[in-house]
């Protein structure tokens, strides 16, 4: 009998060098098809696309406005404008488009009514001026942006006015970073105002602090054989707030690792050889200075750590709402994430986290992306001037 024949009702005869109970490639490919296939629980609808939705979320997920909610939009002009024609000569009937928003990173065919409340530029660790950001989001048919650098506002005024120009609103945003119990928080400020004193004497600290990070950085990494100089970081940051990703830039350029996602996965991520955290102000204090200039705060991107808990401890330290849609969210978590903040009256919010074009993977996806309704941000704008105690 030849090599693999097997004799009715007996295993496959193994392979050299393979266990008897070895599990193959094909077997995982199968079991995983398995999983996926449709189940009595995932309810088929005609007219929605959609995977199957935890019981507890189920009623939930189907309302309009829910991260589960399929959303019928236009069909491209071109299979409208009677220029495309069946076999027979006729023009194709109108159809339309169905677009399920909870997963990640899907185009879209148009984006009116949508907000991408998540952007950065070169005025942190983004890749594009503040101008070009703008662009950008007008070209894919956003009504309105938020530009949301990490601890800096000084892109804003160039962004507002390309806005403007473009018949595009920019929102006043940041994107600062406090302290949490489980380390650092990403906190999205919006409706921030340009001039402001307090919160540029609160933003100046904070670029202090992330340009002794840097150095420590590049000192951890001289220690470790790596020829980085700092003046090569400044170089690539051009004035910017300091972040990680321009000492990762300068790495790359330095030729010490092929890309950025190398860059953090040897020498600048959590835990990593070079890895240096920064100091952080609480949540309270930078609550007290947004809210007294008329700000609302979004906890950002906090994945499976969007607990109830977390949440209400959060809120009582003078959290207005959290981002439910971002690239690092599943449909899951968004529809937890978007459970626990009604229940506890923090808004919805969301954004592509978008650095640019090199930046990309999990947590950052294309401009307007995540599809957030432009409703969201006109419940943030609503909900201006009202503390998270009065709310």
């Amino acid at each position: 009998m030849g090599r693999g024949r097997t004799r009715l009702g007996h295993a496959p005869i193994p392979q050299p060098g393979i266990a008897r109970n070895h599990v193959t490639d094909r077997h995982h490919r199968q079991l995983d098809l398995e999983r996926r296939a449709c189940r009595a629980c995932d309810a088929v609808l005609q007219g929605r696309i959609r995977p199957g939705v935890h019981p507890r979320y189920r009623r939930r997920s189907s309302r309009t406005g829910r991260p589960l909610f399929p959303t019928r939009v236009p069909p491209p002009r071109v299979l409208i404008a009677g220029t495309e024609r069946t076999t027979t000569g006729e023009p194709l009937p109108q159809i339309t488009t169905v677009v399920d928003f909870a997963r990640d990173g899907i185009p879209s065919l148009t984006l009116s009514g949508f907000v991408d409340l998540h952007l950065h530029s070169t005025a942190s660790d983004g890749e594009l001026p503040p101008a070009a950001v703008v662009e950008r989001a007008a070209a894919a048919g956003l009504e309105a942006i938020a530009l949301s650098d990490h601890d800096t506002m000084q892109g804003l005024p160039e962004a507002v006015e390309a806005g403007a120009g473009l018949g595009i609103r920019v929102i006043p945003g940041c994107e600062f970073s406090v302290a949490a119990p489980w380390g650092e928080l990403h906190v999205l400020g919006y409706f921030l105002p340009l001039q402001s004193p307090d919160l540029e004497a609160f933003l100046i600290a904070r670029r202090e602090d992330r340009h002794r990070r840097a150095q420590v950085m590049v000192a951890k990494l001289e220690r470790l054989g790596v020829p980085l100089q700092m003046e090569a970081v400044l170089s690539v940051a051009r004035g910017a707030a300091l972040g990680r990703p321009h000492v990762a830039r300068a790495l790359v350029e330095l030729g010490v690792v092929p890309d950025i996602g190398e860059a953090f996965n040897r020498y600048l991520g959590w835990g990593r050889p070079a890895f240096e955290p920064k100091e952080l102000p609480t949540l309270r204090q930078l609550a007290d200075l947004v809210h007294a200039d008329g700000g609302v705060l979004s906890a950002a991107h906090l994945k499976d750590r969007a607990t109830r808990t977390n949440l209400k401890r959060l809120k009582e330290s003078g959290l207005d709402a959290v981002e439910v849609r971002h690239p690092s969210h599943p449909p899951e978590t968004r529809a937890r994430i978007l459970h626990h903040a009604e229940s506890l009256g923090l808004l919805p919010t969301g954004g592509s986290d978008w650095h640019g074009d090199t930046i990309t993977g999990s947590g950052h996806t294309a401009i307007g992306s995540q599809h957030v309704p432009a409703e969201w941000l006109a419940r943030l704008e609503a909900h201006r001037g009202r503390t998270p105690d009065t709310a």
